[in-house]
């Protein structure tokens, strides 16, 4: 999912450090201009997702004729979704709350999610619509989607459906909604106060899906073969102010970090910790394995990967093949579900062998990166070269002072 180039000013006038005084005199580590690692890092948590809807045993994408390595492979990326969605989550709150200039009007940031996020949202759109969706999907269901309104009512196939990725964004929209007042409230906690907050934050992770198993009906079942209710899928990880959560402890680590208040444990350690928790969503209930299990690594990875940019070390990510694929992995994210299913549905029913099956799904990989590439070259950078220009309080000031003059 989109996220603003990673971009840093100033902090706010007023804002104070861990012992209240001025920011000025605070520890800040955000002094850096860019921190293009978290950039590199979007195209691996796309990738997942691609691997998590490359896998799923469904008609319309299974391509493997052998039940006993497609169901293997299934069991291996199961999780790869929630993985890769909760990565993105956090990161949003993240490098937006890094990213935040001051001064900045909320309309101002409104136009420039809107202008990043939707062009692409409604091309996606058309192309599933045009190419598979429109065969099953109702105008009602469609027009949802299209308004972004599908993850609003607990029903699996509305939630999912015509572009089934596009879901998070409908849930993205609502944090970047939510977002200016959101980071005008926590930039009012005291910088030694943060650590509660994130472990708060992250209690509330966990607890969702024991509110989820606890409260919701056991029946009807969702249709992936877990043994989990619609309504309560739809309620641990779906539904927006739920997911919310997941943002706002990405902005809550962003400001950890600005403040210095963030102990950082290195690259290494956070992706094997990363590792650990993928593992033990083998081993817990699916609701849990989706988010909790995964929530504190995912916040590791990202703050060091901050770290070590602010720091000027070495990252696997932030050379410019990857900054360049995680540049257009929204595009990416959008783009390959609908690959995937118009290449199953162009091939007809007939099944493959192994070999073959993954080698067409690699083939689909490098398709959707190019076509990831002409949707961001054409569409999505020149808008936001357009339109994408920050308006800040102060700077609309100056303006009409100059033409006062």
């Amino acid at each position: 999912m989109a996220t603003d180039q990673v971009l840093t000013g100033s902090a706010p006038a007023g804002e104070r450090g861990p012992a209240g005084e001025s920011a000025a005199a605070a520890p800040e580590r955000a002094r850096v201009s860019r921190l293009p690692s978290l950039t590199g890092l979007r195209f691996p948590a796309a990738l997942a997702v691609f691997a998590h809807h490359a896998f799923l045993p469904i008609p319309p994408l299974r391509l493997l004729a052998d039940d006993r390595t497609e169901f293997r492979l299934f069991r291996w990326f199961d999780q790869a979704g929630g993985l890769g969605v909760s990565f993105f989550f956090v990161l949003s709150g993240f490098v937006l709350t890094w990213s935040a200039r001051d001064g900045d009007t909320t309309t101002g940031f409104w136009r420039r999610r809107f202008v990043k996020i939707y062009p692409n949202y409604v091309v996606a759109w058309l192309l599933a619509m045009v190419l598979f969706a429109s065969d099953y999907t109702s105008t009602r269901v469609a027009v949802a989607n299209l308004f972004m309104v599908q993850v609003w009512v607990p029903t699996y196939f509305t939630n999912f459906s015509v572009n089934s990725p596009s879901w998070s964004l409908a849930v993205e929209a609502i944090f970047y909604l939510s977002f200016p007042l959101l980071l005008a409230v926590f930039r009012r906690i005291d910088a030694r106060h943060l650590k509660y907050w994130i472990a708060g934050t992250v209690a509330l992770v966990w607890a969702t899906p024991a509110i989820a198993y606890a409260a919701f009906p056991k029946t009807p079942l969702v249709p992936s073969g877990q043994d989990l209710s619609v309504s309560a899928y739809w309620f641990s990880y779906v539904l927006p102010p739920v997911r919310m959560v997941d943002f706002a402890l990405g902005i809550l680590v962003a400001l950890a970090v600005r403040h210095g208040r963030w102990r950082n444990i290195g690259m290494i350690p956070s992706f094997l910790l990363l590792a650990g928790g993928y593992w033990l969503t083998y081993h817990m209930p699916y609701l849990y394995g989706q988010r909790a299990a995964m929530i504190i690594p995912i916040v590791l990875v990202i703050a060091a990967a901050a770290t070590a940019d602010i720091e000027g070390r070495f990252t696997p990510f932030r050379n410019r093949a990857m900054v360049w694929l995680g540049e257009i992995s929204f595009a990416f994210y959008l783009l390959h579900y609908t690959v995937l299913s118009w290449l199953r549905k162009e091939l007809g029913t007939e099944m493959y062998s192994t070999t073959a099956g993954i080698s067409m799904l690699v083939g689909a990989a490098v398709g959707t990166v190019v076509l990831s590439w002409v949707l961001y070259s054409m569409v999505e950078a020149p808008l936001v070269r357009r339109f994408g220009r920050a308006t800040t309080r102060h700077a609309k000031a100056a303006g009409q002072a100059v033409l006062r003059k």
